[in-house]
């Protein structure tokens, strides 16, 4: 089992559902998979990147294969994806502050566990990084999809920062439940401002990259 603060582990797991969510709808509305298909995709969305850091890190088997909950949330979010996917298609902000939500805990938690495992600095923000949006990316490319990590509103950048944050506040010895929420904040802040505004990161010149553009999907 997992031994993050309650509120964080919390936070994480309402992360794992919502992403699970979020990866099941993916396959309905861009691949029109099956409930196998379904329910597999949002399991590889939510639980994703915290494989790929804890292969990276050595800390085998991964904590999603050791603490159950963590299966059953994914799976659990893959199955109401199916069951309700027309009602939760009216739902889609509530979803996307979930998702933010989710994206944060886990770069935080991601560059946390991994300086924990004795990374420098660098590498465990890029691992706190790759937490937070490696399962996504897993899901895109499986769909055949450019992954939205490279295209949508924001979404690497506030990870990065809040993985640089929880990094910098833990050599400085100054991390705790506070300092780790208020990191989570400031990407989930970040995030949602993306997400309101169709902010994204500038592109090559005479690209497009303001409303309607393909990066805004």
């Amino acid at each position: 089992m997992t031994t993050e603060p309650p509120l964080l582990l919390t936070l994480d797991l309402t992360g794992t559902f919502a992403f699970g969510l979020n990866g099941a709808l993916t396959a309905i509305r861009v691949a029109r998979l099956d409930i196998v298909g379904v329910v597999t995709l949002g399991m590889i969305t939510a639980l994703g990147g915290g494989i790929i850091r804890d292969v990276l890190i050595g800390d085998v088997p991964p904590a999603t294969f050791r603490d159950w909950r963590y299966l059953a949330l994914a799976a659990g979010g893959g199955l109401v994806a199916f069951a309700l996917s027309q009602r939760l298609k009216r739902l889609e902000m509530p979803i996307n502050v979930l998702d933010a939500v989710g994206l944060s805990v886990f770069a935080v938690i991601g560059a946390s566990k991994a300086l924990a495992f004795g990374l420098g600095v660098g590498p465990a923000v890029i691992l706190g990084t790759v937490t937070g949006v490696g399962g996504g990316t897993i899901r895109d490319t499986l769909v055949r999809e450019i992954p939205s990590v490279l295209q949508s509103e924001l979404y690497a950048v506030p990870a990065l920062i809040a993985a640089a944050i929880t990094v910098v506040t833990i050599r400085a010895g100054g991390y705790g439940l506070s300092a780790a929420l208020g990191a989570a904040a400031v990407c989930f802040v970040i995030r949602m401002l993306g997400v309101r505004f169709g902010l994204n990161t500038p592109g090559p010149p005479g690209s497009r990259s303001g409303p309607g553009s393909r990066d805004e999907q």
